[in-house]
């Protein structure tokens, strides 16, 4: 045995204890800002919450690895939701204010093009990966939002949304139909 192969044996056992202790986990149970523990609510160590005594979660929600949700203006999650990995949630956004002010940016208040609103997320949709939900979104309960879409505005109960900009494509009932008929 060469003296690569015993380095590797001998340093193996540190380098699987730091790569699983550094990698996402599921956490089991979160405390929301009001101080209620919510006993089945599961989210990821790698997702960032941003103003989270703004977050209004409830329980029996899932949301994944890689999220960033940034509640300075109110994030309500409804029951039974799923956040999938990578989603961004945005109760602001200053990138058109900064394109219209430039270096006056940082000296003026009240940018007129500030834009900032609450999200709410209806009980039992599902969010899938990499997709944005910005300021000022209400989506129903049971609704679908499809991979890679960019959210923002109103939308029914039972929605499919998708695209950029997200619209409806669809309804959860159609597609829920032939599994509830069969069961």
């Amino acid at each position: 045995m060469g003296l690569k192969q015993i380095i590797r044996r001998l340093l193996y056992p540190y380098r699987r204890w730091k790569a699983n202790s550094i990698r996402p986990r599921m956490v089991g149970g979160f405390m929301r800002g009001d101080g209620f523990f919510l006993a089945k609510t599961r989210i990821s160590s790698s997702t960032f919450i941003d103003a989270p005594q703004n977050l209004d979660i409830a329980d029996d929600v899932f949301v994944g690895h890689f999220n960033f949700l940034e509640a300075s203006n109110g994030i309500k999650i409804g029951t039974g939701c799923q956040i999938t990995n990578y989603v961004s949630m945005i109760s602001h956004s200053s990138h058109m204010a900064i394109r219209l002010y430039g270096a006056e940016y940082s000296k003026t208040r009240n940018h007129i093009s500030y834009i900032k609103g609450s999200i709410v997320i209806g009980d039992y949709t599902f969010v899938g990966p990499n997709s944005v939900i910005m300021a000022g979104t209400v989506i129903g309960k049971g609704s679908l939002v499809s991979a890679y879409s960019y959210v923002k505005g109103e939308f029914p109960d039972f929605s499919i949304i998708g695209g950029n900009p997200g619209r409806v494509i669809g309804d959860t009932r159609k597609l829920d139909k032939r599994y509830i008929d069969r069961n």
